[in-house]
């Protein structure tokens, strides 16, 4: 096992089990317990005089290391999608457990769920899980709507399971909830290199449909709960479907995703340490190439653009020619390919604040003070300004202390952080969530 860390901060821890058959040969598969997977094929395992090698297709990523005997570790570089990571393995025993301290355990006292449903529109396969209360119905529902980046239905992320837990502690308030995995992952189907923010409200929509044909949820009490980007795409669904009775949003963006990238990068970089020199740096970097894909609508030649401003990047931080630096031509390609995604040319530009003041439902929005990926001061003003321009009558909007971008109490807010922590909701924001719903759904 070795950890790696991503360019965010975050730490992931990384196993591989590897055994050997009878005629010699080598069986591995890979996990990652922190983002909930496990058992990933390793297709290619080599191991002589000293030298691992695993290729890892699915990802595609691979491994390649030395033995040290004096420290029995394995010290070598994970590769992937372009990027180069220093990892070091270590022998363990037993994989770790991924169960934290608020995971609920089985038997629960309500009722679990599996269930499938079609966003036809977009030719896709939803899966998730509804938990039902076992008292007499139809209950208040919840969906919960999951941040940026390919996500599971219980959120995953650096061994946490937030909508685990959120949804555990709702449920038992008597509150339906559903979460559900993302495009692509786990149960549901799709392929999200062509999709942007709107095309996942679409799914959401969806959801709604399915739970207003369920006769355990009241039609009437439909919300939405969106963490992160997901606090972008509840007010989206909000303005397009009438049925939606309120929604929370935990951590989510009030301004545009370039000024989210700018002030992210800063406070994350400088909590890490990093220099002033630095920071100043890296943001005249960002802001060179988010110019183009602003102003450059046309794929091939904004790549062009952002390959040669790349280059030059690399030539003048390193003084060496590409090649010889480290960084290959593959690296710029996967940092070009995300770049000019339809997601994040939508990102970069969407504003939700036009979106927010045409919202009517009553609205809970909160954020942890010390939130390094969404600032609160900045997002929260900027959501209330929005929503009290609209007229809407009924909002609430809130920072909650000490807490990071998963609520969890935290020390500095840094991803780095995250599986660090045992906490993975902290019991005030938990109790803020389930009182303000339970207030705006009690039956008349």
């Amino acid at each position: 096992m070795g950890n790696l860390t991503v360019p965010s901060g975050l730490e992931l821890r990384i196993v591989f089990n590897i055994s050997t058959n009878p005629d010699g040969s080598i069986n591995a598969s890979m996990d990652s317990p922190d983002q909930g997977v496990s058992g990933i094929p390793v297709e290619s395992v080599s191991y002589k005089n000293g030298n691992l090698n695993l290729g890892v297709k699915s990802i595609p990523g691979s491994f390649e290391g030395v033995y040290k005997e004096n420290n029995e570790t394995i010290e070598g570089e994970w590769k992937q999608s372009g990027s180069t990571f220093p990892l070091v393995l270590n022998r363990i025993e037993k994989a770790p457990e991924t169960h934290r301290e608020q995971d609920p355990v089985k038997p629960y006292p309500y009722t679990e769920e599996e269930v499938v449903y079609e966003n036809k529109e977009a030719g896709v396969k939803l899966a998730g899980t509804l938990t039902l209360p076992q008292s007499e119905g139809p209950f208040p529902a919840v969906i919960l709507i999951t941040g940026s980046g390919q996500q599971n239905r219980n959120e995953e992320i650096a061994g946490h399971r937030p909508f685990l837990v959120l949804s555990d502690y709702l449920t038992r308030q008597g509150i339906a909830v559903l979460r559900v995995d993302d495009r692509g992952i786990g149960g549901s189907t799709g392929n999200v290199s062509q999709d942007t923010t709107e095309d996942f409200a679409g799914d959401v929509l969806t959801g709604v449909e399915y739970l207003k044909n369920r006769k355990e949820i009241d039609p009437s009490r439909i919300g939405l709960i969106g963490h992160s980007e997901g606090g972008l795409i509840a007010p989206m669904v909000a303005v397009k479907s009438p049925d939606i009775a309120f929604i929370v949003l935990m951590a989510a963006p009030g301004v545009t995703g370039e000024e989210i990238l700018y002030m992210q990068s800063e406070r994350i970089a400088r909590a890490e340490g990093a220099s002033n020199e630095t920071i100043v740096q890296n943001e005249a970097l960002m802001r060179r190439m988010y110019s183009v894909i602003k102003e450059e609508k046309n794929n091939t030649a904004a790549e062009e653009e952002l390959r040669e401003i790349l280059r030059t990047e690399i030539a003048n931080t390193s003084g060496q020619k590409t090649e010889s630096s480290g960084h290959s031509e593959a690296v710029i390609d996967a940092q070009v390919t995300a770049l000019t995604s339809p997601w994040m040319r939508f990102f970069l530009t969407y504003d939700p604040r036009p979106t927010l003041m045409k919202v009517k439902c009553p609205v809970l929005a909160i954020n942890g003070e010390k939130d390094l990926q969404v600032p609160p001061e900045e997002n929260l003003r900027a959501i209330d300004d929005a929503l009290k321009a609209g007229g809407n009558k009924d909002y609430i909007v809130k920072e909650l202390p000490g807490l990071n971008h998963l609520f969890q109490t935290a020390k500095t807010g840094s991803p780095s952080e995250y599986a660090k922590i045992e906490e993975t909701i902290s019991p005030d924001a938990l109790e803020i969530i389930g009182n303000w719903i339970l207030e705006h759904t009690q039956e008349e």
